[in-house]
């Protein structure tokens, strides 16, 4: 990694930088992706957004579950490849590839994309995850953002101890002045999901948290017969069980396949969980919007199945968010914002939040490509800006503070 300051990112008189021409951003494609990689940054920077402020590149690192199952239709891949095409630097980093050194130094075994501008999210993977693809000993305190990306229930199994490690490696590097998103204390709080009990008695559902097969038969009896079952840790729609009233010859196999593996949430069913669930999704505490356009869509499904998740089978359709939705946002906030989650997921049925997703908010990129709007743009202007407050006030600032002015 390279420790001297970043190159500029140049802009146009009026701070606001322009796209180059289609032929330039091809030529640029094709003598990048031959030059080998390293942690730092290119002076070239393509479609960018436009901002007030003289622009610098910066280093950002993305910490996932595994570099090599990560898939290209997830966030962090967009996130990446867009940093890369405003000239950025850019890094990935799986939860074990940590290391505290014997320096005192916290470093990694970052996986590096050997070109800067990419035709789409595969290609970047691909990059990523070639045999021969370029690694460096990275030391992460030298970056200026972190963001946190990983699932913790996607090691669950067999990994139990690498979310709460890579958070740990996350707070030691917060402490480095490096900006870390969300902010790793309080995303230690929110390992499960009882973080969401914390928030207004009007948002959620009602909902009991237990083991016990009794207690969750006679929540569902007392909700007449119906409900949803789900782990406590989980994502992405996994064990998840809709309970109706036709289903107590099913409801002892349900309730064992959700308990074997912890505790088992149940809540009341929410009649307008049939069309589906709103994705709206929040930077800075407050609804992500640009030019006028949400991050926001509704994922519903077709074929029976009674999950809208993506990863469930379920589809996504462009969205406005409702005074309902809206109002939830709004009602949330205060805490978002208290405990420094940047970049949050809230999904919605009617007039209650179902979720919060805060370990990996998923979405960006399809909302962008049901839009056409540059959200994830907007995002890595926006860690420029925080950055930019950070060297202001010489590093004093602390990281709660950072993750969300």
């Amino acid at each position: 990694m390279n420790p001297d300051p970043p190159d500029v990112v140049e802009t146009s008189g009026d701070g606001a930088a322009h796209d180059a021409p289609r032929g330039k951003q091809a030529d640029a494609r094709t003598a990048d992706a031959g030059g080998g990689a390293s942690m730092t940054t290119s002076g070239s920077a393509a479609a960018e957004p436009a901002t007030a402020h003289a622009r610098r590149a910066i280093r950002i690192g993305f910490v996932v579950n595994d570099v090599a199952t990560e898939k290209d239709n997830y966030t962090t891949i967009r996130l990446a490849r867009r940093a890369l095409a405003l000239g950025h630097a850019v890094a990935l980093i799986g939860l074990g590839d940590f290391l505290y050194d014997a320096n005192g130094s916290v470093r990694a075994h970052a996986h590096l994309p050997q070109g800067t501008g990419y035709a789409d999210d595969a290609a970047l993977l691909a990059d990523l995850q070639a045999p021969d693809g370029a690694t460096e000993r990275l030391a992460v305190e030298e970056l200026d953002v972190l963001m946190l990306r990983s699932d913790p229930a996607e090691e669950v199994l067999e990994r139990p101890w690498a979310p709460p490690s890579g958070l740990l490696f996350a707070q030691l590097v917060a402490m480095r002045h490096v900006i870390v998103l969300n902010d790793p204390t309080h995303l230690t709080d929110a390992s499960n999901k009882t973080y969401f009990q914390h928030f207004p008695e009007e948002v959620r559902p009602i909902t009991c948290i237990t083991r016990d097969p009794g207690e969750i038969k006679a929540f569902i009896n007392a909700h007449g017969g119906r409900g949803v079952i789900k782990p406590l840790q989980g994502s992405g729609g996994q064990g998840v069980f809709v309970i109706k009233e036709d289903g107590a010859a099913n409801l002892n196999q349900m309730i064992d396949a959700v308990v074997r593996d912890g505790y088992a949430i149940a809540q009341e069913y929410l009649p307008k969980a049939v069309d589906g669930d709103l994705r709206l999704l929040t930077l800075n505490g407050r609804p992500l919007q640009v030019d006028g356009q949400y991050a926001c869509f509704r994922r519903y499904n077709d074929s029976g199945d009674a999950r809208s998740n993506i990863s469930a089978g379920g589809k996504i359709a462009m969205a406005v968010p409702d005074d309902d939705a809206l109002r939830l946002a709004e009602m949330v906030a205060p805490k978002l914002i208290a405990d420094g989650m940047y970049l949050t997921g809230l999904d919605i049925v009617g007039d209650k939040m179902m979720e919060i997703n805060v370990d990996t908010p998923g979405g960006i990129n399809m909302a962008e490509d049901l839009t056409g709007v540059d959200f994830s743009g907007h995002i890595i202007v926006d860690l420029e800006r925080k950055v930019r407050l950070r060297d202001y006030y010489g590093r004093r600032l602390d990281n709660l503070a950072l993750s969300m002015l």
